[in-house]
């Protein structure tokens, strides 16, 4: 028998927020970015083959400078007009649509008044978080670029286990990238795919934690 849930774990962008595939496809509307450029750039950066030290991993571990990086995605992309693209600011735009998904936030408060340990685990691009609201909302928080760590390797894990004070076993981990699940899976943790607030509701609930349905009590 599964031990009972103690931890749940959420990723950030994507999960306690808007979806990435809005977020980068606003800015590709916007900016008049052709999607195919930055599809091949991600491929080669975040796909199961990518070398290690690529843009993104030194990124994400804060060994390359947010300036750096715009630089190397720049020159990767090209304008739906076959046009070169400017790296000034470029992530800054990429993700100035990001926003809080409040739903998600109001699970976490749920989650926290049952006295389950709630944590946050992110690989950073480079961009701003609401950082008084993270540290006030979860009782840890880890961000790759601060740690020189980052998500699908197994240290990171453990390094949010060991500061939540939680064995994997009895924790769970919330994102929306099927790599980073399997790296808390190698990890021993449970895992949880989001793909949006209702879903991982109804997951987590089936593992046993009673979240109340706001809704019906109102």
């Amino acid at each position: 028998m599964a031990e009972p849930v103690q931890a749940v774990i959420f990723d950030y962008g994507g999960v306690m927020t808007n979806p990435i595939r809005s977020i980068v496809g606003s800015w590709i509307q916007r900016d008049g970015i052709d999607p195919a450029s930055f599809s091949e750039a991600m491929r080669d950066w975040l796909g199961a083959d990518a070398p290690d030290g690529n843009p993104v991993h030194l990124l994400e571990t804060g060994e390359l400078p947010i300036e750096e990086f715009d630089r190397h995605l720049a020159a990767r992309l090209r304008t739906i007009q076959g046009g070169v693209v400017d790296p000034v600011g470029l992530s800054d735009s990429l993700f100035s649509g990001m926003h809080p998904d409040e739903d998600m936030f109001d699970l976490v408060d749920q989650l926290r008044a049952l006295d389950i340990i709630v944590g946050l685990l992110s690989n950073s691009w480079g961009n701003g978080y609401p950082r008084a609201r993270l540290d006030d909302a979860f009782d840890f928080v880890v961000i790759s670029g601060e740690v020189r760590m980052r998500k699908p390797n197994l240290d990171i894990y453990q390094h949010c286990l060991a500061g939540l004070g939680v064995a994997a076993g009895c924790s769970v981990f919330v994102d929306d990238a099927e790599q980073n699940l399997d790296g808390a899976r190698r990890a021993g943790m449970r895992a949880i795919r989001h793909t949006g607030p209702p879903q991982t509701r109804a997951e987590l609930t089936e593992l046993g934690i009673a979240i109340p349905d706001r809704r019906s009590s109102a």
